[in-house]
Parts: C-alpha cells; sequence; structure tokens
C-alpha cells in the first residue's frame, strides 16, 4: 500500500520535473548572485501571488467596500508608491541597493500583516498606503542591484529570469490561493495576508546571504538629479507609454478581472487560482526562449506587439463572461491569460536592459526609480478609473482598455525613431 502511494507522489511530481529540466536546459549564463537575488524574489512573489487576485474580492465581498473604494484603495498603495520610489533610486545610488531592499521589505511585510484588521474604507486605504511605501522604495534598488550584479551583455537574459521568477512566484501563489480563500470564511483570508507576510521576511533574510553591488557614487561621479533624468526626452516618453500599457495591461488583469469573472458568469475562486496559474505559467516556459529570439532585434515592435496582443484579448473578455456559463468561461479567460502571458514575454527582455543602457552607472538608481515609477503610475491611474467604469458599465471597461493598448502600440513605433541607434536593437 505504501509503495503504491509512493509510486503515485512520484507520478504526481513527474509534470514538475519536466518543467524543472526545462528551465534547467534553458538557463542563460549569469552570476550565482543572479539566481539567489531572483530565488528570494520568487518567494515573495509567491506571497504576492496568495493575495492579488483575491484584494479586490476581498475588499468587496468580504469587507463590503464598492468597487469603487476598492479601486480607489488599491490605487492608494501606488499613489505611495511614487515618492517612495525617487526615494529608493536616490539610497541605491548613494548606500547601496541591498540595504535598501531589506527595510523595503520589512515594511512590506509589517503593512501585509495587518490587512485581516480593515473594517472600513480609511484603513485599507491607510494600509495601502504603506505597502506603497515600501513597494516604492523596494523596485528600484532591486532593479539596481540586478544591473550590477549581470554583465551588461547579459541583461536582457537576467531581466527575463526576473520576470520568470517573478511570474512563478506569482502563479503558484495564485494557484494556492485559490485553493485557500473561501467568501464566506473571512479566516482564510487572514492567512493569505500573513503568508504573503512571511514571504517578504524569507526574502529579507536570503538577502544577508547577497553580495552588496558598491553605491554608484563610489566611482567618483556625482549622482545625476531627477531634473537631468527627466530632461532625457526618448526615456519620458518610453516611461510614459509604459504607464499607458500597465493601467491598460496589467492592472485590469491583477485587480479586476478576478472580480469581473467571479460577478459575471459566477467563475470560481479555484477557476480564478487556474486563470492566473495559465498566466503565470506561460511566462516561465516561454519567457527564455523569447529572450533568446529578440537577440539582436528591434526592441521597440517587440513592445508595440505586446501592447497589440493585450489590445486583441481584452476583446475577447466580455464576450466570454457576458455569453458564457461559469465553466467556459473559466476556460476561454484562462486562453486569454495565457496569450496575455505570451505578449508580457516581449516586456522583460526589452524594457530594463533598455532603461538600463540609457542610464549612466551615477544614476541607474535614479532611471531604475522612473521606470518603477511608470509602473507604479499606471497602477495610480488605473484601478479607480477601471473600478469606477466597471461599475456603472462593465462592458465598456474592457474596450476601453483594448483602446488604450492600441493607441500604446502605435505610440511605441512612432517613438523609436527618437532612440538612440545603438540602442534600438537588443544584445
Amino acid at each position: 500500500m505504501r509503495q503504491r502511494l509512493a509510486q503515485g507522489r512520484l507520478a504526481g511530481l513527474k509534470p514538475l520535473r519536466i518543467v524543472l529540466a526545462y528551465l534547467r536546459g534553458l538557463s542563460p549564463r549569469l552570476p550565482a548572485s543572479v539566481w539567489l537575488l531572483e530565488l528570494g524574489g520568487m518567494a515573495s512573489m509567491a506571497g504576492n501571488g496568495l493575495v492579488l487576485p483575491f484584494l479586490v474580492i476581498y475588499l468587496h465581498d468580504v469587507r463590503g467596500l464598492s468597487l469603487t473604494m476598492a479601486g480607489v484603495a488599491t490605487a492608494a498603495n501606488y499613489v505611495a508608491s511614487l515618492p517612495a520610489g525617487a526615494i529608493g533610486g536616490a539610497w541605491a545610488d548613494r548606500l547601496g541597493p541591498r540595504r535598501v531592499i531589506v527595510v523595503a521589505l520589512l515594511v512590506q511585510a509589517l503593512a501585509i500583516a495587518c490587512f485581516p484588521l480593515i473594517r472600513e474604507a480609511w484603513h485599507a486605504i491607510a494600509l495601502q498606503l504603506l505597502m506603497g511605501l515600501g513597494n516604492g522604495i523596494y523596485w528600484p534598488a532591486h532593479s539596481s542591484m540586478l544591473s550590477q550584479l549581470a554583465p551588461v551583455e547579459r541583461r536582457p537574459a537576467a531581466f527575463s529570469v526576473q520576470r520568470m521568477a517573478m511570474n512563478l512566484g506569482i502563479g503558484v501563489g495564485a494557484l494556492a490561493g485559490g485553493f485557500i480563500a473561501v467568501v464566506e470564511e473571512p479566516s482564510t483570508f487572514t492567512t493569505l495576508f500573513l503568508l504573503d507576510a512571511l514571504s517578504f521576511v524569507v526574502f529579507a533574510l536570503i538577502m544577508l546571504w547577497m553580495p552588496s553591488p558598491p553605491p554608484a557614487c563610489d566611482d567618483g561621479e556625482e549622482p545625476a538629479s531627477y531634473a537631468a533624468v527627466l530632461r532625457d526626452r526618448p526615456f519620458v516618453a518610453l516611461m510614459l507609454l509604459n504607464t499607458m500599457t500597465i493601467a491598460a495591461g496589467i492592472v485590469p488583469l491583477v485587480e479586476f478581472l478576478p472580480v469581473y469573472a467571479k460577478h459575471g458568469a459566477g467563475v470560481t475562486e479555484e477557476a480564478i487560482g487556474w486563470i492566473f496559474f495559465a498566466n503565470t505559467m506561460t511566462i516561465v516556459l516561454i519567457q527564455l526562449p523569447i529572450a533568446r529570439l529578440l537577440e539582436g532585434r528591434r526592441r521597440m515592435p517587440a513592445l508595440a506587439a505586446m501592447a497589440a496582443i493585450w489590445a486583441a484579448m481584452w476583446l475577447v473578455v466580455p464576450l466570454a463572461v457576458e455569453n458564457m456559463s461559469a465553466v467556459p468561461a473559466s476556460i476561454v479567460l484562462a486562453i486569454v491569460a495565457a496569450i496575455l502571458g505570451m505578449g508580457e514575454c516581449l516586456l522583460g527582455p526589452v524594457q530594463g536592459p533598455l532603461v538600463a543602457d540609457l542610464a549612466g552607472s551615477s544614476r541607474l538608481g535614479r532611471y531604475m526609480a522612473i521606470s518603477s515609477m511608470s509602473w507604479q503610475l499606471g497602477f495610480v491611474i488605473g484601478p479607480p478609473i477601471a473600478g469606477y467604469v466597471l461599475d456603472v458599465w462593465p462592458v465598456g471597461l474592457w474596450i476601453g482598455l483594448s483602446a488604450v493598448c492600441a493607441m500604446a502600440a502605435a505610440g511605441t513605433m512612432m517613438l523609436e525613431r527618437s532612440i538612440p541607434q545603438a540602442l534600438q536593437v537588443s544584445p
């Protein structure tokens, strides 16, 4: 009997072993410190994955906030992230990124551990502001550290591994969260929040094993000011386009597709977990092959293709939710999520390395801060608008998102001529 159970467990692990063998075969040659950094990032993203697909559901269905107020609370996270990102980038340049990352992780752990205490809208807003403070400080420091640890010619591979690790963590977390979260049992959401807090602490401990890249200003050159960075017009235009694509591409997937699918077609929490798993595992499986395919190719058409894919997929969402029952809608939305993931695979090998190439060594933290702030600005703009539109005209939300993504694709191609010619092609 025990032998049969053991054989069953081994058989159940076979798909995981196949995936791991596949990833080992694709693994790029990167320093061990890069892999350790992304291992910690994957741990924290697994915690985030437990929470992200279910946060608006928690605020709306468990704590009784309107979708509009849930969107405002979500946006508060990213309102705080904007000034915090500027601080994090400057600190990374002056102090070195490792200690900045540890502080940011502990702040986020404290914030998310308090989420079970939410009873009113202002509770959610206050905690999201604290969460955003840590989130904003974290991302420019993390991207700076990754850029410093990876050789210049391997940066596209390093940022691809970052996207792969993030999405693997989120996918596993979302799948697990779907089996834990039950709207009728608020204590299940407490479990999600505490596990997320623990994941931040685990990453902070991993950082103790990491080498610490020197502060950028140790090379004797005074770091550039933010005013000087903002005078780089092609970079600023690239960041504005990135804000558009984040607000209309990633925000709806993370924040509003789950609640729309649940209320529109009766999609269950478990199915929502599988939908996110389809998205993230697609990225995990094809991110590195896409990165290799983009080597030596023009960068801006890849970003434009990503936005065009998102534009097409958002038109499919209301067709599934408004016209199908729960099971077929879940299947279609999982396919949509997978295709959205294919589009997102074009982002990792292009944007981060391009930002690093546009920046000098003494201003890397500040460029990365503006880059992360462009993401955060998308999350500031997106949730309140999307939440309001979802309240008053659910189908119109997805049509509008498609239009914004299409405009971002066109703008990206127009921007290519402004990028220095030497940087238009990926290494």
